[in-house]
């Protein structure tokens, strides 16, 4: 058979032209969506009179067989017809019948692909929702765990003070809420519905967008045809609400490969998220948190991507367009597996708490309490902090640390300490002084927790 839209041109399209300007090879991800929008569509021609409602019956049979056969892997598209609605519109032709060219009645596919395109993001979107949950959950579950577990906290990654390793964690928690709380806002964007606007102008038939935009489920319909078969605004907010996602995955990723090394050595991944080496029999490399982090990289260039292909374009629509699809199916992909990897890896991890609390007694991160311990003794902070430093480098030129030097050292360089300052310097002291809203005292580490199982409705 000619093409479906062949009736214009005297020649056959050349065969590199036809493979290079194809889009089944992965718009065909869309055939659900595709016949969604269509069976829609076509409730609405029925309704509004376009067309008979015997044929629009038909026409809903011929789809829904078709949807079975692509569900069970019976289906085969052609590149000749170029992408998935010339596929399933050839499809339902040879299955009903010349009615079946009455589906495209009113539409094109510039507002069909559009259309597509919202209803299957619409879908992984909450899906993405419901993947970063399970990953706040994983964290809640460790933090649980940890409240009074003590490690260094750090800042240029060097040990700044002892935190509660369950504060550590929650940092994370509330950046995937963050995460969770922009694909939320997104689906506002998503859930409009561009079907009914034809290729650019809108239609000349009788149709009602309310009813199909209903049907589908979408809450509002585009007021500008242009704009509808155009926009892909909702397409790049959600590539870069994923950047944004794969950034936090890739920051919690880079603490597990360098706690899990032996230079930390503060916890130990499961052996199920791990591989070892061909050629080095010790080796135990956390390859998973690696090729997220890795994975990161691809997701920015498939936003980085489709913003330089619409920065030029004119309206409506133009070819240029087709490459809005791979860029966002692999960035669901990449994204759901990154996603599906990360809950159970952070679950199943070990923490050593014994190595986190050597670390933290064996380093100068308390010495801030000591410069805050003479603030309260009415020092100005200034004086007080350049005590501190001299006591600090005197300490390090001695080879010890600030819970090993002698009462009668503190004494030589201040007379306003006590014998209460070996308490102040304890790493549990050091962690419960910063009892401020948000901080790490373990009382505070509690409410905190509180908070994020409420987020997640676990109460």
């Amino acid at each position: 058979m000619s093409k479906l839209w062949g009736g214009r041109f005297t020649k056959e399209t050349n065969k590199l032209v036809e493979k290079f300007t194809a889009s089944i090879e992965f718009d065909q991800k869309l055939a659900l969506e595709d016949i969604e929008g269509s069976l829609a569509h076509v409730e609405m021609l029925g309704s509004c009179g376009i067309i008979s409602k015997e044929d629009a019956e038909k026409i809903k049979s011929g789809l829904k067989s078709i949807r079975k056969k692509i569900v069970a892997g019976e289906v085969e598209f052609s590149v000749a017809d170029e992408d998935i609605h010339m596929n399933i519109e050839r499809l339902l032709i040879e299955e009903i019948g010349p009615v079946g060219g009455k589906l495209h009645t009113g539409r094109s596919r510039n507002d069909q692909v559009a259309t597509d395109m919202h209803l299957y993001l619409h879908k992984q979107t909450k899906e993405m929702i419901e993947l970063l949950e399970a990953v706040q959950g994983g964290i809640i579950q460790q933090a649980k765990s940890n409240i009074e577990t003590i490690m260094p906290g750090y800042t240029h990654l060097q040990r700044a003070q002892p935190i509660s390793f369950a504060h550590h964690l929650l940092a994370y928690f509330w950046m995937f809420e963050r995460d969770k709380e922009r694909l939320q806002d997104s689906l506002k964007r998503i859930n409009w519905s561009p079907l009914g606007s034809g290729a650019l102008a809108g239609t000349t038939f009788p149709i009602d967008r309310n009813l199909t935009a209903r049907l589908l489920g979408f809450d509002t319909v585009y007021p500008n045809s242009l704009d509808a078969v155009s926009d892909r605004d909702f397409i790049l907010e959600f590539l870069s609400i994923a950047s944004i996602i794969m950034t936090h995955i890739s920051r919690l990723s880079e603490e597990l490969v360098l706690w899990s090394s032996q230079e930390f050595d503060f916890i130990e991944l499961d052996d199920s998220f791990c591989t070892g080496s061909s050629i080095m029999p010790q080796k135990k490399n956390p390859d998973v948190p690696e090729l997220l982090r890795g994975k990161t990289g691809r997701v920015y260039g498939n936003l980085i991507g489709l913003l330089t292909v619409l920065k030029g374009l004119p309206l409506a629509y133009n070819k240029d367009l087709q490459e809005d699809k791979e860029g966002m199916f692999d960035t669901v992909e990449t994204l759901t597996g990154s996603l599906k990897l990360l809950a159970p890896m952070i679950e199943t991890m070990t923490v050593k708490k014994e190595k986190m609390y050597q670390a933290v007694s064996q380093d100068y991160s308390n010495a801030t309490d000591l410069a805050d311990y003479l603030v309260n003794k009415g020092l100005p902070f200034r004086q007080a902090h350049e005590i501190i430093g001299k006591i600090v480098l005197y300490a390090i030129e001695n080879n010890k640390y600030l819970l090993d030097l002698t009462f009668e050292e503190y004494k030589q360089f201040s007379d306003l300490f006590e014998i209460d300052i070996y308490t102040v310097l304890m790493p549990k002291q050091v962690v419960e002084a910063r009892n401020s809203y948000g901080g790490t005292a373990f009382s505070q580490v509690k409410l905190q927790l509180e908070l994020a199982e409420q987020k997640l409705n676990l109460y």
